[in-house]
């Protein structure tokens, strides 16, 4: 996902976030924000869209942070894909993806954009680790992740919170020599 890379499968479009698309990512995305979506990246379910723009367009502005969005055929945004946290003397740096849309899910999206993003993080940014964490009660989530080559460490058991009740926070990675080992 080097910051002007773009990449296609079936009629989706993953490429750079751009400062032009604030708005459309808030009124797209977060207005309203999908219920799945809030309860699988534990956010808050509101935001404002001064809050939303604002991020936003840091996020584009910032070096360190590798930010896609994830186009459907008429241009829609549905879904992010996020290299951030990097840690240049450690070369390791966090990961995260979500799918806003409910039409997007099921597809095999998620597990794609997290490959472009090894790809990214290993083969152009020279990264050696790439670190993420899902909830245990998004285990599409997780075998996704697993798909794209992503092992996993360890368990913050009652880590976070699942309504009423708690669940566990599931921690997750790949190594660069994971990845180019199952490159062709």
């Amino acid at each position: 996902m080097g910051k002007d890379k773009c990449w296609e499968r079936e009629g989706y479009l993953l490429r750079p976030a751009r400062s032009e698309d604030a708005e459309a990512y808030y009124t797209q995305c977060f207005d309203p924000l999908d219920p799945e979506v809030v309860r699988f990246t534990g956010c808050k379910p509101v935001f404002s869209r001064e809050e939303v723009v604002s991020a936003f367009l840091r996020y584009t502005g910032d070096a360190n942070r590798h930010f896609y969005l994830l186009m459907d055929r008429l241009g829609q945004i549905v879904g992010e894909s996020v290299i951030n946290e990097i840690d240049w003397e450690l070369r390791k740096a966090n990961y995260r993806v979500a799918i806003f849309s409910p039409s997007a899910r099921g597809k095999g999206l998620g597990t794609w954009m997290a490959e472009k993003a090894c790809e990214t993080a290993f083969g152009e940014l020279g990264l050696h680790r790439l670190e993420l964490d899902v909830y245990s009660f998004n285990p599409r989530a997780e075998r996704a992740y697993e798909k794209a080559g992503f092992r996993r460490e360890g368990v913050l058991r009652d880590g976070v919170r699942d309504g009423e009740g708690y669940a566990d926070d599931i921690l997750m990675a790949i190594l660069e020599e994971e990845w180019r080992g199952a490159q062709p």
